[in-house]
């Protein structure tokens, strides 16, 4: 069976999938489309200051939607964050003081959260280096969450609990709001001032609730992710608990200032289109990662996760076993997308990463992850991390692609 065949056979097999995850979109979609008619969206929304940004109609308006779609209290939706690793480091930093402790429950986390807290470089101002304890909880052998030692991992002095709702560049599930949820309960158990704080990167609109519709007190993302619909430049988004996402405001800007400064640049249009289109850009990702699962599953690799399993995310990884291998498969991928088709991905070093990286990113907005891409570090098992896609056949011709480069393993 060739490659085209292998993937018109996938296809057939997972149309309830599909229709599943459309009828997700459609309850999504309500979702947004109930916030902005409750705060009464308008086209003089699009118009934003210059400046200090004080008295923002449009990025003040956005705000109240995007809490009231996450289920929060409150968000700040700035640009001016640089990354997802940025918003979650100021919500950190806004969060925390010396003498706290943060306790990681899902293992590890991503990679460049791991110099933000301190456990890899030098001399950049790190969690550790102002007095904040890190500590975490392994997973278990099976790579769920270790729940017997969440139960009593909690001290007086654990202020706030991190956890990685995507899994990273870890061979683990991404997590479901059922086990964010659960998680939350847990923690509030035994010390209910602990703040149980969700890097929600790259699972925004997965499900129909969000960590925060089911306790978690503070949640940060990236828009050039989900919440950007595919469409925003630049930026990330902090929600939750109206005085926490205030303090992690903070950080962004300054003391005295938080949230009542940012200047949206002439951006406000592109934040609320990609907002709509939000639920949609995530169905056809999730459409991309159930279609991807399911090939190389039939071609003998190690997936996961595993076909027809739940997606607590849009990334699906693959464990290809072999540099060469990782390397065939970013460089089809970067050959069959739209921006620099021509270019052959190198691995090579990126700031936050401890290992070289080799990434497949022919996306319209640099480091897009809601666009399809894929990459993955270079060191055992070697691993590729396929995610985004604005349409799933665009994954579907990328993947006959990579077929055809891998073979069978």
């Amino acid at each position: 069976m060739n490659s085209l065949e292998q993937l018109e056979e996938a296809e057939q097999a997972l149309l309830t999938i599909f229709s599943g995850i459309d009828h997700k979109v459609k309850q999504n979609l309500l979702r947004v489309l109930t916030a902005f008619r409750h705060h009464s969206v308008g086209a003089h929304h699009f118009a934003g200051v210059s400046g200090y940004g004080h008295d923002d109609l449009g990025r003040d308006t956005l705000d109240k939607v995007f809490a009231e779609i996450m289920g929060a209290e409150s968000s700040a939706v700035r640009v001016q964050f640089v990354s997802g690793t940025h918003a979650i480091a100021c919500a950190l930093f806004g969060v925390l003081r010396p003498g706290d402790e943060i306790l990681a429950v899902a293992g590890a986390p991503y990679d460049t959260l791991e110099e933000v807290i301190g456990l890899r470089g030098n001399n950049q101002g790190s969690l550790i280096e102002f007095g904040i304890t890190y500590r975490q909880l392994n997973l278990t052998g099976e790579g769920t969450i270790d729940w017997q030692a969440l139960s009593h991992g909690i001290e007086d002095k654990t202020r706030l609990v991190l956890i990685q709702r995507s899994c990273g560049y870890s061979w683990r599930s991404s997590l479901s709001i059922a086990e964010i949820e659960k998680i939350v309960r847990s923690v509030k158990q035994q010390n209910p001032n602990t703040v149980c704080f969700v890097d929600n990167c790259y699972g925004e609109f997965i499900e129909t609730q969000e960590p925060t519709h089911v306790g978690a007190d503070l949640i940060a993302g990236s828009l050039i992710k989900h919440p950007g619909g595919t469409i925003v430049t630049a930026g990330g988004y902090i929600a939750g608990r109206e005085d926490l996402v205030e303090a992690a405001a903070c950080r962004l800007t300054a003391p005295g200032i938080g949230k009542e400064g940012g200047a949206t640049f002439d951006q406000l249009r592109l934040l609320y289109q990609g907002l709509f289109l939000a639920p949609q850009m995530v169905g056809e990702a999730m459409k991309g990662t159930h279609l991807t699962g399911y090939v190389f599953d039939k071609l003998g690799y190690a997936v996961k996760p595993a076909p027809f399993a739940p997606r607590g995310d849009v990334i699906q990884a693959i464990k290809l076993g072999s540099p060469e291998k990782l390397i065939a498969f970013c460089k089809a991928v970067q050959k069959n997308s739209p921006i620099g088709s021509y270019l052959d991905p190198i691995p090579d070093e990126m700031p936050g990463y401890e290992s070289k990286v080799v990434m497949a990113g022919g996306t319209f907005i640099e480091g897009s992850t809601s666009e399809f891409s894929a990459d993955g570090p270079l060191r055992e098992p070697y691993i590729a991390y396929c995610q985004g896609g604005t349409h799933w056949t665009h994954v579907a011709i990328a993947l006959e692609a990579a077929i055809e480069a891998v073979g069978n393993g």
